[in-house]
């Protein structure tokens, strides 16, 4: 199933969290942040502007970027876990 968001939100698949700690400690899944970091999967056409244009998005399909921690709707399709996010809510694209 394929999913397409509207207007200025993005679809994104969110990256592992870090299993370990840099001294070796392995984390229980109750110890885990929750992640912060993701691949873009689909965008929207862009907001819908007064004038009746559409925005550009800054953010493109394989994008890598970082967002805020409890920011956007989870969502399960076919088993993958995924967040819709609108694109203010994202903080950084990764180069």
């Amino acid at each position: 199933m394929a999913i397409r968001p509207l207007d200025d939100r993005v679809v994104v698949e969110p990256l592992e969290a870090a299993e370990k700690t840099q001294g070796g400690i392995v984390l229980p899944d109750s110890a885990k942040e929750k992640p912060t970091k993701g691949k873009i999967i689909s965008v929207g056409e862009g907001k819908l502007l007064d004038s009746g244009k559409r925005a550009e998005l800054l953010v493109k399909k394989g994008d890598e970027v970082l967002y805020g921690k409890y920011a956007g709707t989870e969502i399960t399709v076919d088993g993958k876990d995924y967040l819709i996010l609108k694109e203010n809510d994202i903080l950084a694209k990764i180069e």
